[in-house]
């Protein structure tokens, strides 16, 4: 077994996701507070590999189907790299490795923390079992997923969440998860293999009205929390909705790479490759490190 099939079985890749810890930090002024950082850096890796557990687990239980998937039949469980056995192995090793990082964290955290990780691979496994069989169900539950991210770095910097930043994540999140369920239905409407036991309750149609509607109120949501009254105070400016303009261009190029493309079956794949999209991100960091930390 080789280390290479290992570090492809935790997909760090994805560890992507779980900067949204950091969201808390950022959006509240906090990121050059040395302490609050260091407990978000750990949280971060605590997720990652309660994460990557639950990754091992969910390419175990779905080996038959990623055996008859164009990609994820590379999978080092599906491609038989690694086996079921050892599987179940790396998992546990690492959801002990994910508490240990938890454990790092002072006491009053740390069980706030520990308890959003229970939550967060509970509900995950019971998704890799069954829930991921039913269509909408799945996507809020990943979108949720999202939403105890932030709660994780809220825990971790002692930072009171406001409302707007649980909806954009949950909406955000809620469209990625539209968008990737869109190419499964795209990828068997073309090879005529059902990659998903749910994917005839959704269709093309559907999911691009869909998509259409939770992409307008995300940034609906957006420019309202750029503008609050609250927010403006808060972070002492009134320049915030400036940055609105790089998350509308980045929305509407997904939008055009899901609908016109149709190549949305990994939004850590596209924000790794498309420049489009990692200009906007930039941009939109960028506007609004100069707007909250400097003006």
């Amino acid at each position: 077994m080789k280390i290479l099939e290992i570090f492809k079985l935790l997909r760090p890749s994805q560890w992507l996701k779980n900067f949204f810890i950091f969201l808390p930090l950022f959006f509240d002024k906090q990121l050059v507070n040395l302490n609050s950082l260091i407990n978000c850096l750990i949280a971060f890796f605590a997720f990652c590999f309660i994460a990557s557990s639950i990754y091992c687990f969910n390419d175990i239980i779905d080996v038959e189907n990623d055996r008859k998937h164009p990609y994820k039949k590379l999978r080092p469980i599906a491609s038989n790299s690694i086996s079921i056995f050892s599987g179940y192995i790396i998992m546990l090793i690492s959801f002990v490795i994910g508490i240990l990082f938890s454990i790092l964290l002072n006491h009053e955290i740390f069980f706030k923390v520990l308890s959003i990780l229970i939550l967060y691979y509970f509900i995950n496994i019971l998704y890799c079992l069954f829930l991921k069989n039913y269509a909408i169900v799945d996507v809020f539950i990943i979108a949720f997923g999202f939403i105890l991210r932030i709660l994780v770095g809220g825990f971790s910097a002692s930072i009171r969440l406001s409302q707007w930043i649980i909806l954009m994540t949950f909406l955000l999140a809620l469209f990625l998860a539209f968008a990737k369920r869109r190419n499964d239905v795209y990828l068997f409407n073309q090879t005529g293999i059902n990659l998903r036991n749910h994917t005839s309750n959704y269709n093309v149609s559907f999911l691009d009205h869909t998509l259409s509607i939770v992409a307008s109120i995300t940034m609906v949501c957006y420019i309202m929390y750029t503008v609050s009254d609250d927010v403006c105070k808060r972070l002492n400016t009134n320049y915030l909705y400036f940055t609105s303009i790089f998350v509308l261009a980045g929305i509407i190029r997904y939008l055009q790479i899901t609908l016109v493309e149709n190549k949305s079956g990994s939004p850590t794949s596209i924000l790794l490759t498309d420049r489009f999209i990692q200009l906007c991100i930039l941009f939109w960091i960028a506007s609004f490190i100069i707007i909250i930390y400097l003006i």
